[in-house]
């Protein structure tokens, strides 16, 4: 016999988004489509029922400085879920492998050390096109948005498990 959970089925849920407070963690390197992407996460939000006053938003260096900011969010108490918005682009380099696996490591870590949603928005593309295909504006594919519903599905579906303890 299972427990009703808010995820008790293969469909999404409702996304109720109301109460929560959510920090975005947007990259600086590539602000042409991370600006895209943080465009993507406030409609998401905002489409969740998210109020504008529970969302805070702040500008790191890269996407290799998410993983520590969105720490200091989740044990700040201040925030129910973090979405991480980032776009590293493929290079003549190394650099490329070394940013975007530790970027993700790190972001997946901190979600695990601290049990808050630790949304992973960053892109990872071989060209800018890729990256401006996966940014598109309002009524196209955007990974902000999809991040942001992500964010509150979390949210409340780990609030769900917390209550199962009896």
């Amino acid at each position: 016999m299972s427990r009703d959970v808010v995820a008790s089925s293969r469909e999404q849920p409702a996304l109720d988004g109301a109460g929560l407070r959510v920090a975005v963690v947007c990259g600086r390197f590539n602000d042409h489509v991370t600006v895209r992407l943080l465009e993507g996460v406030r409609r998401g939000l905002r489409g969740c029922e998210v109020a504008d006053d529970d969302v805070t938003e702040v500008w790191v260096p890269g996407s290799f400085e998410l993983p520590a900011t969105s720490k200091a969010f989740a044990e700040s108490g201040a925030v129910d879920a973090v979405v991480c918005i980032g776009c590293v682009i493929r290079g003549d380099t190394a650099h490329f492998d070394l940013v975007a696996g530790e970027c993700a490591r790190g972001i997946q870590q901190v979600g695990l050390d601290t049990g808050m949603p630790i949304v992973f928005g960053v892109l990872t593309t071989e060209n800018l096109d890729q990256a401006l295909c996966r940014s598109e504006p309002a009524g196209g594919h955007n990974v902000g948005e999809e991040a942001a519903q992500t964010a509150v599905e979390m949210a409340r579906l780990l609030v769900s498990i917390s209550k199962l303890r009896t």
